[in-house]
């Protein structure tokens, strides 16, 4: 950080070991009173965080709302985080590089969920947040409770949806080649643990966007394809079968949001005009994405249920497949 900059009794708080609810309301006045938090105020305000032992339940939320209107809207064009910014973001609040603090990584998730666009690097920074607790059981867990290392919880997996939709703004189309090899380590070091089923259901939708759209096929937005809802009913019965058969209640939503363009086009017609160009491009990857797919499904070991579960997807609902592929798609009924 820079030299710190503050306000006589914003001063005064750095000596205090607990923040109470009438020092929210000075530093709400202080911060906000011109309209303008600049970067000098919200480092102060980290400042503070980690000298006060002892905070009321005013301060989290004001601490995330003043920096994050600094990083997301000070900097022009508003709603835009700079590549500066977000570097700024990921010095001040990494310690050996992860956030060590609940209410850092709240801050760090609702950016991004507050931009219209961000560096990719934030997002996965974000995630791989979440791959620390999960598979070590270190870092900070914002939803509280206890830390199994090797397991995914409930928790975890709306956190990684919550980050993971926040991305998909302006032009983030599909899932990312980074973000799906964080959410693939975090399925090969949790595969023997007892996860959560929400975990597959959000692993087979995100990687299978990710291969899709970057097989040139229009896949559908990450909003549209993530989204957590009943599917069973829409999906045809062999497929449908399988997912049941997989895990009690199937994977909510997966097949809804890759049938057909006619079953949900009035949701995801404007972002596949949008995507055109991008998918155009990736067609002339054809050949490296499969091949990363295969580097990454059932390497030297039987496939995974959720991977056989993706592999059914893409089989079924790809109108285009790259050749390479049929040897590993061969594996699934």
């Amino acid at each position: 950080m820079g030299e710190l900059i503050m306000s006589a009794p914003v001063a005064g708080l750095t000596s205090k070991s607990r923040i109470a609810a009438e020092d929210v309301a000075m530093l709400r006045h202080e911060v906000f009173g011109d309209g303008v938090v600049t970067r000098g105020e919200a480092e102060a305000l980290f400042a503070l965080d980690g000298t006060a032992k002892d905070k009321c339940q005013e301060w989290p939320p004001f601490f995330i709302e003043a920096v994050t209107d600094y990083i997301v809207h000070q900097e022009k064009p508003s709603g835009y985080i700079s590549q500066d910014n977000a570097d700024w973001l990921i010095r001040t609040i990494s310690r050996d590089g992860m956030v060590d603090s609940r209410t850092e990584l709240e801050l760090l998730v609702h950016v991004l969920e507050q931009a219209k666009s961000s560096p990719a690097q934030l997002c996965v920074y974000a995630l791989e947040q979440v791959a620390h607790a999960v598979i070590d059981g270190k870092g900070p867990l914002m939803l509280g409770g206890v830390l199994a290392p090797g397991l995914v919880a409930q928790a975890e997996v709306e956190l990684l949806r919550r980050i993971l939709h926040a991305h998909g703004g302006d032009g983030n189309i599909a899932i990312t080649r980074a973000e799906a090899e964080v959410l693939l380590k975090i399925n090969e070091r949790t595969a023997q643990g007892q996860n959560d089923p929400s975990w597959n259901e959000l692993f087979v939708k995100a990687i299978a966007n990710f291969v899709m759209c970057s097989a040139g096929y229009e896949a559908p937005t990450r909003d549209v394809a993530l989204r957590h809802d009943a599917f069973l009913e829409h999906a045809d019965p062999e497929i449908g079968g399988f997912f049941s058969r997989m895990i009690s209640g199937g994977l909510a939503g997966i097949m809804e949001a890759y049938r057909s363009p006619g079953d949900i086009e009035a949701e995801w017609e404007a972002k596949n005009r949008a995507a055109e160009a991008l998918a155009r491009r990736a067609e002339t990857i054809d050949a490296g994405e499969a091949g990363w797919l295969i580097e990454h499904i059932g390497v030297d070991r039987p496939l995974y249920e959720n991977e056989r579960a993706l592999l059914t997807l893409i089989k079924h609902a790809s109108p285009e497949i790259h050749p390479a592929l049929r040897p590993l798609l061969d594996k699934v009924a």
